[in-house]
């Protein structure tokens, strides 16, 4: 069961509330975060990979790191986060990151989440949803979307991981699609 921090007062940063088990969601701070992701994704796309950008925050939303889609070098498995992940995971050690969050354009499939829960990142927040991708896909080769929620794969660890997303800002959405409706639609 979600805990609201609206129960009782705590005195620690939103991350560290947000890993102690308490739902936060996501303020303004993320959404500019996830904006970031937005040009990240872009400028991947401008290079001839897939639209997705990632990227790693401290607790205090300081940006870390930032990774687009490599498509071009290693294919579908070349997925923006899974590779950001685990460039951190050789700076970091699991304790720092614990308490950082990472923010993508869309949902973590399994194994960008799979990535996530190994390294020990602390959170994930996302624009829109897996579903929501598969709807601007399709059947794309390039891109297989799995119906498997990141709450779903990490529901069956160990460790607890928060999980904000999606976006309910409209006109973030809208960024975020933008991108990809016709990027998907000119790669079948």
């Amino acid at each position: 069961m979600i805990k609201s921090i609206y129960e009782k007062k705590v005195p620690f940063s939103r991350a560290t509330i947000a890993l102690r088990g308490y739902h936060v969601g996501m303020d303004n701070k993320d959404k500019e975060l996830l904006k970031k992701c937005v040009v990240i994704a872009h400028e991947a796309m401008e290079k001839g990979n897939h639209p997705f950008g990632a990227l790693l925050a401290d607790k205090d939303g300081k940006v870390l790191l930032t990774q687009g889609n490599e498509f071009t070098l290693g294919g579908s498995a070349y997925h923006a986060e899974t590779i950001l992940v685990m460039k951190a995971a050789r700076l970091y050690d699991p304790d720092f990151l614990s308490t950082c969050t990472l923010y993508t354009n869309f949902e973590p499939c399994c194994m960008c989440t799979g990535a996530v829960y190994w390294s020990n990142i602390g959170r994930i927040c996302f624009g829109m949803t897996e579903a929501e991708l598969l709807r601007c896909t399709g059947d794309n080769e390039e891109n297989p979307t799995f119906d498997l929620s990141s709450r779903e794969v990490v529901s069956h660890g160990q460790k607890k991981i928060v999980i904000d997303g999606p976006t309910d800002d409209e006109e973030l959405k809208a960024l975020i699609l933008k991108d990809h409706m016709d990027f998907w639609k000119n790669r079948g």
